[in-house]
């Protein structure tokens, strides 16, 4: 676990769709949100909402907010096309993006998947260094989950 401030990063072993659900969660997709593979199909078949998403019209870098009940979903948008790789400066913009609306919306917990780094093959020391850098001057928690 790692702190700076009221900023903390912890690591779950366990199912994200089990995080408390005053907790928002966070993914990474395309820009195209096709989310055909990997957590992306469970979170399109649990939150669904595609059109909204598309509607936002966001771009590499940035993120699209989904409200659920008092939970918000949290779409990273780390790549042009599903089939593309994102790189670690799409994936701190997308963060950033993040942090800036959790802050705005006094959002103090979000729980992810190793964000980047199943199909999407970034290295998880590099990705929780950038997380810990992004939120280092807030007060969320960042809890992430793995089985």
């Amino acid at each position: 676990m790692a702190e700076a401030g009221g900023f903390q990063l912890h690591e779950v072993k366990g199912d994200l769709f089990k995080c408390p659900e005053t907790s928002a969660l966070a993914h990474c997709i395309s820009e195209d949100i096709r989310m055909g593979k990997g957590i992306a199909v469970i979170f399109k078949n649990k939150f669904g909402g595609i059109q909204e998403l598309k509607n936002q019209g966001k771009s590499v870098g940035s993120v699209a907010v989904l409200k659920r009940g008092q939970r918000y979903v949290y779409y990273l948008i780390t790549k042009k096309k599903y089939s593309d790789k994102p790189t670690y400066d799409t994936m701190r913009s997308s963060l950033v993006a993040m942090k800036e609306h959790c802050v705005a919306h006094d959002v103090k917990s979000v729980c992810m998947p190793l964000i980047g780094c199943g199909l999407d093959r970034l290295q998880w020391a590099k990705v929780a260094e950038i997380i810990c850098e992004v939120f280092s001057d807030t007060d969320v928690s960042v809890s992430v989950y793995s089985l």
